[in-house]
C-alpha cells in the first residue's frame, strides 16, 4: 500500500469527514455538513485499491465513533468502576472494532462496483453497510447518516422511508454534490434538486390526534449512579419519587417514572407503589421502569403500571455488556466493569401486547431500545403514543444524552406519535409527532416536566411498512454498479 501525497490526502479527508458527521448530530446540528462528509470519502475512492479503501473507511469510523460516542468513556471509567488506562484501553477498542464496519463497507464497495454510476451505487452501499452495523452482533445503529436531520429540509422525508431513507439521500446527495462541483457534472443539479425539494411537497402530518389531550407529568429523579443500588440510594428514590407524585397527583392523568427508578426489585418496590397508589386519584395512572423477576431466577428490564394501567412490558433489546454479558463463562469477574449491578437480564418477547394507561395504548420502547427504527415502529403499530423510560445517567455530561434524545425525536417523526421520554437525570421530554420539542426539562435537577400530548391515530408509510423499501432501494442502487464491475471484468477475460 503506497503512501502517495494523494492518498495521505485522502485518508486525512476520512478524518475530517469523521468529525463533520458527528457535527450534524445533536448537540451540534449542522446536518448541512452531512452531504460534506460524504463527497470527502466519495472523492478519489475509485483511485484505491479495495485494501486501500477499506484504510480510508476505516479513519472514518475511527473519528466519526471517537468524536461521536466519547462518552462510551464516561459510562466505563466514571460509572464502571475502571481506572483510566484501561478504560482509555476499553474505549478505543469499541471505536476501533466499531469503525472495521465503514472498513468492510468501502473494501467492498471497491472491489465489487465500477466507476460508472459510481455516485449511484456509492449511496446503495453506504446504506446496505448501515443496517449491517444495526444488526450484525447485536447491532449499534447509532450516529446513522440520516439521524442529525430532523429539523433539516429533508425532515418530511421521514414517515415516507425513515433514517435509513434520510441516510440514503445525504449519501446520494453528497456523491452528487461531487460530481457537479468537481467534475462539473450539470445533470446533477435535477436530482440534487429533486431531494431536497420534494419535501416541501409531502404531507406535514399523516395521522390524526384525538379530540383530547392527555396531561402527562415526568418525573426526573436526578439520583447519582453510584449510590442508587445502595440502601441508602434505594430509601432516597423510594422517598424522591413518591414526594414528587404527589405534588402533581392532582394535576395529571398519567405519571411516569424513569427506567428502575426504584433500585430493587418489584416484589421489594410494591409497598411502596402500594402507599404511592394509595395517594393517587382513581383515574390516575402512575407507570415506572422495575426490575422483574419470574420463576425461573431470571430478571427483566420492564415497566410496570398502578392504577388506571394493564398489562406491563420487558424490554426486547438488550445492551451488551450493560444489561447482558457476551462470553460470560470468559468474561465473568474479569474486571469490575463486567459485574456491574443488574447486569444478568433476560430479554422480553418479540411480541408483547400494548400496554394501556389512561385508556391509551402505549408503546414501549426502554433506554436503548428508541434508537432501533424497526422496533419502535413495530410498538407504535399497536398505539396512540410511544413512550420511552431511560437511564442516561451512565452517559454523565457528555454529548450522549443530546444524540439519545435526538433519536427519540425521530422516531416521534417516523412514525407520527408523541414520544413521552422520562429520564433519571435528563433529557426529559415531550416530542409531538413531528419531532419536536414541546416541553423540556432541565438536565441533573430533580424535577417534574409536567404538560400535554395527542394519542395520534393512523399510520404513516413507514410505520406500515417499516425500513424495508429504502433498504430495498439502496441494493438496487448498488446492483448497476456490480453488474457493470462483473461486465468489465469477463471482457477482458
Amino acid at each position: 500500500m503506497g503512501l502517495h501525497p494523494a492518498f495521505l490526502l485522502q485518508l486525512l479527508a476520512a478524518l475530517v469527514a469523521g468529525g463533520f458527521t458527528t457535527l450534524t448530530a445533536s448537540p451540534f446540528e449542522l446536518w448541512w455538513l452531512g452531504p460534506v462528509a460524504i463527497g470527502l470519502l466519495y472523492v478519489g475512492l475509485h483511485t484505491l485499491t479495495p485494501a486501500q479503501a477499506a484504510l480510508k473507511g476505516w479513519l472514518y469510523g475511527v473519528a466519526l465513533f471517537a468524536s461521536g460516542t466519547s462518552w462510551v468513556y464516561v459510562s466505563i471509567h466514571d460509572y464502571g468502576y475502571t481506572g483510566v488506562p484501561l478504560a482509555v484501553f476499553l474505549t478505543t477498542l469499541f471505536v476501533t472494532i466499531l469503525a472495521l464496519f465503514f472498513a468492510g463497507t468501502f473494501w467492498l464497495y471497491r472491489r465489487f462496483t465500477s466507476a460508472r454510476l459510481a455516485f449511484i451505487s456509492f449511496a446503495g452501499a453506504w446504506v446496505l453497510g448501515e443496517v449491517l452495523r444495526t444488526y450484525l452482533f447485536t447491532g449499534f445503529p447509532w450516529l446513522l447518516l440520516g439521524s442529525g436531520y430532523v429539523d433539516s429540509p429533508l425532515a418530511s422525508w421521514a414517515p415516507v422511508g425513515g433514517v435509513y431513507l434520510l441516510s440514503l439521500l445525504v449519501a446520494l446527495s453528497g456523491a452528487l454534490g461531487a460530481e457537479l462541483l468537481l467534475r462539473r457534472q450539470w445533470w446533477s443539479l435535477a436530482p440534487l434538486a429533486a431531494i431536497w425539494l420534494i419535501p416541501l411537497a409531502l404531507p406535514q402530518q399523516w395521522t390524526t390526534p384525538a379530540d383530547e389531550p392527555t396531561r402527562v407529568a415526568l418525573l426526573q429523579g436526578n439520583l447519582p449512579q453510584l449510590l442508587k443500588w445502595t440502601p441508602e440510594g434505594q430509601r432516597t428514590a423510594a422517598n424522591t419519587y413518591s414526594e414528587l407524585t404527589r405534588e402533581v397527583a392532582d394535576e395529571v392523568d398519567l405519571i411516569i417514572w424513569p427506567e428502575t427508578a426504584l433500585p430493587m426489585l418489584e416484589t421489594q418496590a410494591r409497598p411502596v407503589l402500594e402507599r404511592v397508589q394509595a395517594n393517587l386519584p382513581p383515574d390516575v395512572a402512575l407507570v415506572t421502569g422495575i426490575v422483574q423477576r419470574d420463576e425461573q431466577e431470571r430478571y427483566f428490564n420492564s415497566v410496570i403500571g398502578v392504577g388506571d394501567v394493564e398489562g406491563s412490558y420487558q424490554k426486547e433489546h438488550l445492551v451488551p455488556f450493560g444489561e447482558y454479558l457476551p462470553l460470560e463463562s470468559i468474561l465473568r469477574g474479569a474486571i469490575d466493569f463486567f459485574d456491574l449491578p443488574m447486569s444478568t437480564f433476560t430479554k422480553g418477547e418479540y411480541e408483547q401486547t400494548p400496554m394501556q394507561a389512561a385508556g391509551i395504548n402505549i408503546g414501549n420502547a426502554i433506554c436503548y431500545e428508541i434508537i432501533y427504527p424497526q422496533l419502535v415502529a413495530r410498538r407504535a403499530q399497536d398505539s396512540g403514543v410511544i413512550m420511552t423510560v431511560s437511564n442516561d445517567t451512565w452517559f454523565g455530561a457528555s454529548i450522549g444524552p443530546h444524540q439519545h434524545l435526538q433519536m427519540a425525536r425521530l422516531r416521534a417523526l417516523e412514525n407520527g406519535r408523541y414520544v413521552v421520554r422520562a429520564t433519571s437525570n435528563g433529557i426529559t421530554a415531550i416530542i409531538d409527532s413531528n419531532g419536536r420539542i414541546v416541553e423540556r426539562a432541565p438536565q441533573f435537577e430533580t424535577t417534574t416536566l409536567t404538560g400535554e400530548f395527542y394519542a395520534m391515530e393512523g399510520l404513516t408509510p413507514f410505520t406500515r411498512l417499516g425500513s424495508w423499501p429504502a433498504w430495498l432501494l439502496a441494493g438496487l442502487m448498488l446492483l448497476p454498479g456490480v453488474l457493470t464491475a462483473r461486465a468489465t471484468r469477463q471482457a477482458r477475460s
